[in-house]
């Protein structure tokens, strides 16, 4: 391929690219991991595509799936990792991040196929993410092929090497175990993919409880089962009272650890925030992490909170993701 049949091809690939980030980050529940992939994806391509016949974006689409697939396999068989299989340890995806909500705006801007069925809530939603990473990798693909992404299992099977009859049996084994990873719940407070006046509202409180340092506050807004974690450490807090409590105790105290300026975000359908934190005698707010939270009966059921700044002393900078370029977001605000 030369001049405009590169083009051409180079003109498929970014056509494509959000919606492969988006399987990819399914994959691998890590936001930084899934931009890797895509782009070994479009290197495979790119190094095969003399040996592929373009008939129609159908073929593509399937071709470059199959592609994103293998090498999210193949980068998960040279970096295993487990998730816990208990919810007493809430960090059960230590590697998991957010995904912006802004980067899905082009992929399925109306509930047509097959592109809706990439970003529907229920399937980018963080807890979703965390059931199933409890599965086996090549369980996990057959899982989000067959009933996220809606192929059959005869083209699964095609896509990752495999007999109809193994998709099958793996899908069924599939389904099994994610039910045991989901909120019991989750159907009810998945219905909807935007935010409602109340949702907003509860936002916009919680940002004030935080700006406020107001741990009272903060706890009118959270179930009595609430639940904050804080990936990858395993720190977090069980109940309303506990996390108000911790929040009064330490970050709430802005003489000592500083003032916050929250701004309103979505990340994986969900609400969320990025939180900046100006330090006593600084005269900025900087990065600090973004909180994304879970919402049932008008209260927040769990905040999952990523930090964007090292965490003590057992994290250096380049250990702790920069999140908030991929949001669109400032490094500080004055």
């Amino acid at each position: 391929m030369i001049g405009s049949e590169e083009a051409a091809f180079s003109a498929l690939l970014e056509r494509h690219r959000r919606e492969l980030q988006v399987h990819c980050y399914r994959m691998l529940a890590s936001f930084e991991d899934a931009e890797d992939l895509v782009q070994e994806t479009f290197l495979r391509a790119w190094r095969g595509r003399s040996g592929f016949s373009f008939q129609g974006d159908g073929p593509a689409r399937a071709w470059l799936y199959r592609i994103a697939t293998n090498a999210c396999l193949d980068f998960l068989a040279a970096h295993p990792r487990r998730a816990v299989a208990s919810r007493d340890v809430p960090a059960e995806v230590a590697w998991l991040q957010p995904y912006p909500d802004r980067l899905l705006e082009g992929i399925a801007p109306a509930h047509t196929e097959p592109d809706a069925a990439v970003v529907a809530k229920e399937t980018i939603e963080l807890v979703f993410l965390v059931a199933i990473q409890h599965l086996p990798p090549r369980q996990r693909a057959v899982l989000i092929l067959r009933d996220l992404l809606g192929w059959s299992a005869k083209d699964a099977a095609a896509m990752i090497d495999a007999s109809v009859a193994s998709v099958n049996s793996a899908l069924q084994r599939a389904r099994a175990t994610i039910k045991q990873h989901l909120p019991a719940r989750r159907q009810e407070w998945a219905a909807t993919d935007d935010p409602n006046e109340s949702e907003r509202r509860l936002l916009r409180r919680f940002v004030d409880a935080h700006e406020r340092a107001d741990a009272a506050a903060l706890a009118t807004l959270l179930a009595a089962h609430a639940r904050a974690v804080m990936p990858p450490l395993q720190t977090w807090w069980d109940g309303r009272d506990a996390i108000a409590g911790a929040m009064a105790e330490v970050p709430f105290q802005p003489e000592s650890f500083g003032r916050f300026r929250l701004v309103p975000i979505r990340a994986n359908r969900q609400p969320a925030v990025a939180c900046y934190l100006r330090r006593p005698g600084e005269t900025e707010f900087r990065a600090l992490g973004i909180d994304v939270l879970r919402i049932e009966d008008g209260l927040v059921v769990e905040m999952t909170s990523f930090s964007c700044r090292p965490l003590g002393p057992r994290f250096s900078d380049a250990e702790v993701p920069d999140l908030f370029p991929a949001f669109g977001l400032p490094q500080t605000y004055r």
